[in-house]
């Protein structure tokens, strides 16, 4: 059998295995789902979700450190899996599983965006110069025909330049780091949102972050001082897909200090 066709019926008995183990997890027969996506990693290692899909799985068996192995994998093998960054929070959502998962996916898509910056910086340049270049011909050429009026060709020639540069400059704007909006960063640590959560009083905090502060300081909102218990405490998934969409067009906010 030549290797491609190997390759591809492997691909097609993993794909049967994660199938069969989606059956069993919706059973709630944990055991033998985490049995067919382990046969599908063993055909097919390089497939995100049949690692998440077996994450999920030792999650509703509280199995957390192979919970945390699975997500660290399959954030390896796609940095923009914030599904895993989601199953790695555990049952004790301060659990260092989030944290850490969040760290790693950070620097990866951080050092992503920088060599996709200094190619597109890069390139740029590359174009500014041509066109300045092009445009400088243009206009050496259109002053050459025209007779007297000196002092505004040189203006309009002068306009002309500065308005490509304003083009160029606009362009690279989404890689200039500048600041996060404060409506995506969480109220007590300043940093930008992982996994945010709202208050009743209509206010976001880090869920790691204030549920540290409700266990150590005292069950009530640190902004508003009004009692704050647990339950209380919802995702909120409009910011969560805020960052995300922040996150997406400027990718130096992965940096961590």
């Amino acid at each position: 059998m030549a290797p491609s066709a190997a390759v591809s019926t492997s691909a097609v008995q993993a794909e049967r295995l994660r199938q069969d183990g989606n059956t069993y997890f919706k059973r709630d027969r944990f055991g033998a789902a985490i049995d067919a996506y382990t046969e599908a990693i063993t055909l097919c290692p390089n497939v995100p979700v049949y690692w998440t899909n077996r994450a999920l799985c030792h999650r509703r068996r509280n199995d957390w450190t192979k919970v945390e192995e699975d997500c660290r994998r399959a954030i390896q093998l796609d940095h923009s899996s914030f599904k895993a960054l989601d199953l790695g929070r555990g049952a004790n959502p301060q659990s260092y599983i989030v944290e850490e998962i969040w760290q790693e996916l950070a620097k990866a898509k951080y050092q992503e965006w920088e060599y996709e910056s200094n190619k597109r910086s890069w390139e740029l340049q590359t174009l500014k110069e041509a066109c300045e270049s092009a445009l400088k011909d243009k206009l050496s050429h259109d002053s050459s025909q025209i007779e007297g009026f000196l002092d505004d060709t040189i203006d309009s020639n002068s306009a002309q330049l500065e308005a490509l540069g304003q083009v160029f400059e606009k362009a690279a704007e989404p890689d200039l780091p500048t600041e996060v909006p404060d409506y995506l960063c969480c109220k007590i640590t300043l940093d930008i949102f992982r996994d945010p959560v709202i208050t009743p009083s209509g206010l976001s905090y880090e869920r790691a972050v204030i549920l540290e502060h409700m266990e150590k300081v005292g069950e009530f909102d640190p902004i508003t001082r009004e009692p704050l218990h647990l339950y209380q405490l919802i995702p909120n998934l409009a910011i969560k897909e805020a960052v995300q969409a922040f996150l997406d067009k400027h990718g130096w906010a992965y940096k961590m200090d």
